[in-house]
């Protein structure tokens, strides 16, 4: 799910850090470094941005 707390753009890679509970600016530097070369991975992005759905908060 595309995380609400740990977002830079649309929470995209924070959810993703989150569910493969690795720290998510190591996955923003991975991302960049990939995007350069391969641009396809953008559309990818965009396509996760519609798809995935937002973190549920649990309100106390």
């Amino acid at each position: 799910m595309r995380s609400k707390s740990d977002r830079m753009l649309a929470g995209v890679l924070g959810g993703l850090a989150e569910y493969f509970n690795i720290d998510a600016i190591l996955l923003r530097i991975i991302f960049v470094v990939l995007t350069i070369p391969i641009s396809p991975l953008i559309l990818v992005y965009l396509a996760a941005i519609f798809i995935m759905p937002n973190e549920r908060r649990m309100d106390s």
